[in-house]
């Protein structure tokens, strides 16, 4: 299990070529592709952090609080967008051998879905955020979000 100091890596600034699926739940493997920039700081002494990132070609941001709970050991993930000033619901979980995932209860085009967050292939320059989601309360899982991440020199 991990601890309060576990999103560490993604301080700092960051280019991002991202990957997203353009229609959920069909069997699509239609991606969209479009370039990003972040910056993360830390809040809390390393128990959290924020970071917005900008889709220059989409003419949005994102934002996200991701928060240590030190009883429970687990971190929750906020997400935001600009495009609807929406706080989406968290996923909570925990980083074990490199790999962070995070579960939680959400709904796309008002129905209910799970949605799993995964960090994955994290060095001091690079890192990896794959969104998935599921229809079935957890029996299937669509990838639909790829971000890679380059740190910024």
């Amino acid at each position: 299990m991990g601890g309060v100091n576990d999103f560490d890596f993604l301080i700092g600034s960051w280019d991002v070529v991202n990957r997203q699926l353009k229609t959920l739940f069909v069997g699509s493997d239609d991606w969209l592709t479009f370039p990003a920039t972040s910056v993360c700081q830390s809040i809390f002494g390393g128990g959290g952090n924020i970071d917005e990132i900008t889709f220059p070609t989409l003419g949005s941001r994102g934002f996200t609080l991701r928060l240590f709970n030190v009883d429970s050991k687990e971190w929750s993930l906020y997400w935001a967008s600009s495009r609807t000033g929406t706080l989406f619901p968290p996923v909570v979980g925990t980083f074990t051998d490199g790999r962070g995932d995070f579960y939680g209860d959400d709904t796309h085009e008002g129905k209910p879905i799970r949605a799993h967050f995964i960090w994955s292939d994290i060095t001091p320059t690079s890192a990896r955020w794959e969104q998935q989601f599921s229809p079935d309360g957890g029996q299937t899982w669509e990838s639909n979000w790829v971000m890679e991440l380059t740190r910024q020199r």
